[in-house]
């Protein structure tokens, strides 16, 4: 079995020899470094090569969010986890929205955190349909003109998706798993991952993370609301 290749950024050097401990002790993960900073992060991810970050967002110097945004534009990016104290914040959308498989609380219970670095290590975001929620009505509490303009770019990509696409994608935006989408929508579960490749690849996105809050961004969520199973 290949072991997962973990880089832990924290600038607390406290945070980041429990992350170590709690983590390096599992046999499929070996932690291949250590960095402080933005900076120091991105030139370990040249280095040693991770397969997943655990990213601190708020940092001395560049932060967490600058260095995912710089990693997550890369054609090789490695899988990037948020570590925040916030259940939702705006610097936690915006690391989401540039393609960071998800996030994660700094209390939440080690078994959680290795059980998410598994998970987007085998290309499964982590966010539950609940925190899904709650990060779109922080984002709808943002000014008014900043949604509307908003929206509008994102009705000019989801016009481009056929009406079955679009269905899926607001499914996905529910936190709907393949399965339930398969049952929901009368289709096979390898349609609809066909359906979830050719999204990602039609709208230039990296993860189902991205389509929810493109199809939350859209107004899809509402338009569909009747439909919800």
């Amino acid at each position: 079995m290949t072991a997962i290749r973990l880089l832990l950024v924290d600038d607390d050097p406290l945070v980041r020899a429990g992350l170590s401990l709690m983590l390096g002790g599992a046999e499929d993960v070996e932690i291949v470094g250590e960095a402080a900073d933005g900076d120091e992060a991105v030139a370990l991810v040249d280095r040693t090569r991770p397969d997943v970050l655990l990213m601190d967002i708020r940092m001395p110097g560049t932060d967490g969010l600058t260095a995912t945004e710089r990693l997550l534009s890369r054609p090789d990016a490695p899988q990037v986890v948020v570590l925040t104290t916030f259940h939702a914040d705006e610097q936690v959308l915006r690391a989401l929205r540039a393609g960071a498989a998800g996030f994660v609380l700094k209390d939440t219970p080690p078994a959680e955190i290795l059980d998410a670095v598994r998970r987007v290590a085998a290309g499964d975001p982590v966010l539950s349909p609940a925190v899904t929620r709650r990060l779109m009505e922080h984002a709808a509490g943002t000014a008014p003109d900043a949604r509307h303009a908003r929206r509008s770019r994102a009705r000019a990509r989801v016009d481009t998706l056929n009406d079955r696409e679009r269905e899926v994608a607001v499914a996905v935006g529910r936190g709907m798993a393949n399965a339930d989408i398969a049952s929901h929508l009368f289709m096979s579960v390898a349609t609809v991952k066909a359906h979830v490749s050719r999204i990602l690849a039609r709208l230039d996105l990296d993860n189902r993370v991205q389509i929810a809050l493109l199809a939350y961004d859209a107004g899809l969520l509402d338009e569909y609301q009747d439909d919800t199973p």
